[in-house]
């Protein structure tokens, strides 16, 4: 059976003490697909230059003289930083760069008030020139991975980038003379961080185990670890993961979501309700009550949705019956290796259009469903929910041609 799913993903922030935070990966528009023959549009007027004015920003507060020696400018960033004065520690690090403008360390220390700061792309710019400088520094290499996983926008390209840089660290950080195995674990945890939210769980899962025994965060990499199991569908083991999470940090709001959804999947309904109702007390902003519908309600906005298609489209579907369930039964979770996901938003199940069915298959060769607790939960309006019905529909269609992922993704349909 080839089975083919609509997902969704997510980002946790939780390395160097930051608040706690979610990125919830939306479709990306691709561009209009361009047909043998025909002229492409041309392209759009580049947006208006900001005048130099704009740009203009107040001088930063002092921090020393060309006659300072750049080690105590260094000092200097880093006790604003810690102090959190962020426009400081930024003021000293660049003061330090006037003097030793290869500096990797003062561009660490400019790059870090950056981020701290808010100040993102300006940040990758300086982790960008740092690595330039010295590409194989494992600090330099933990702040660029930390930066593309856990801050900017969780989108697949940031993610990839960040964990190779995670890994690369990792490699050197091990390595003589350095030696450090705390921060290889650190840098290992970033990768499985990154590995999560792409969907490589066994990854993951190897990379978390791996950091939590060189001495990386006990909880982060533990929790990572339950993600993992869970992706995995081995919810025991994920719920004893999680609990530990829960032991060492009792308010840790993801522990308990996932907590509530490991629950759900081995049908203890009323705790998995309490999981996710405190989840949703550590962080509201983060985890809003899902957008309910009835099922009946819910099975006619998939119908609004099909008859919303070309009329080829609808032909295509004529013999592919398209059904509703609550959620992923884990028979077809576990059909493929490595299992898919128990949060897929669809499923399409059978060969595609092009391939003939097999006796296997069953009477009914080729089917799509749309898992409705996972598509309430993903979305935060009504509008949302309907809009995410159409995407899966589309991705789901997209298998039925005999479409990738990968094509998927670049239209825009992940």
């Amino acid at each position: 059976m080839a089975d083919s799913a609509t997902m969704i993903r997510r980002n946790r922030f939780t390395l160097l003490g930051l608040a706690l935070l979610a990125c919830r990966p939306s479709p990306q528009s691709a561009p209009p697909a361009v047909e043998r023959g025909e002229r492409a549009a041309p392209a759009p007027a580049p947006a208006e230059k900001p005048s130099q004015l704009a740009l203009v920003r107040a001088p930063g507060p002092p921090c020393g003289d060309a006659r300072t020696p750049v080690g105590e400018l260094r000092s200097r960033s880093e006790k604003a930083y810690d102090q959190g004065d962020y426009a400081r520690a930024r003021a000293c690090a660049e003061a330090a760069l006037e003097v030793e403008p290869r500096s990797v360390a003062a561009l660490q220390d400019r790059a870090t008030a950056l981020v701290a700061s808010g100040e993102l792309e300006a940040a990758r710019l300086a982790y960008a020139t740092a690595l330039a400088v010295d590409p194989d520094d494992p600090d330099t290499l933990y702040g660029a991975a930390d930066l593309y996983v856990t801050r900017r926008s969780g989108q697949r390209e940031e993610l990839l980038l960040g964990r190779e840089y995670a890994l690369r660290g990792a490699r050197i950080a091990q390595a003589p003379p350095r030696r450090d195995r705390v921060e290889a674990g650190e840098l290992l945890l970033l990768a499985a961080m990154a590995e999560n939210d792409l969907g490589e769980s066994r990854r993951a899962l190897e990379h978390a185990f791996q950091a939590q025994r060189l001495g990386a965060n006990e909880a982060d990499a533990r929790y990572e670890r339950g993600v993992a199991l869970y992706e995995l569908c081995r919810f025991a083991e994920a719920r004893s993961a999680l609990r530990r999470v829960v032991e060492i940090v009792p308010d840790d709001a993801w522990a308990h979501y996932y907590l509530g959804l490991v629950a759900e999947r081995l049908g203890e309904r009323g705790r998995a309700e309490a999981l996710l109702r405190r989840a949703r007390q550590l962080a509201p902003s983060e985890f809003v009550p899902p957008v309910e519908m009835d099922r009946k309600a819910f099975e006619q906005e998939v119908e609004r949705a099909v008859a919303s298609l070309p009329e080829e489209e609808r032909r295509a579907l004529a013999h592919v019956p398209v059904e509703v369930a609550d959620e992923p039964a884990l028979e077809d979770l576990t059909a493929v290796d490595p299992p898919l996901s128990p949060t897929i938003l669809g499923l399409f199940r059978g060969p595609s259009e092009h391939e003939r069915c097999r006796a296997e298959d069953g009477p009914r060769c080729r089917s799509i469903v749309f898992y409705r607790l996972n598509l309430e939960r993903f979305a935060r309006s009504e509008a949302e929910l309907r809009e995410q019905v159409k995407v899966t529909l589309l991705h789901e269609l997209g298998h039925l041609h005999g479409e990738s992922d990968e094509q998927l993704r670049a239209r825009g349909l992940e």
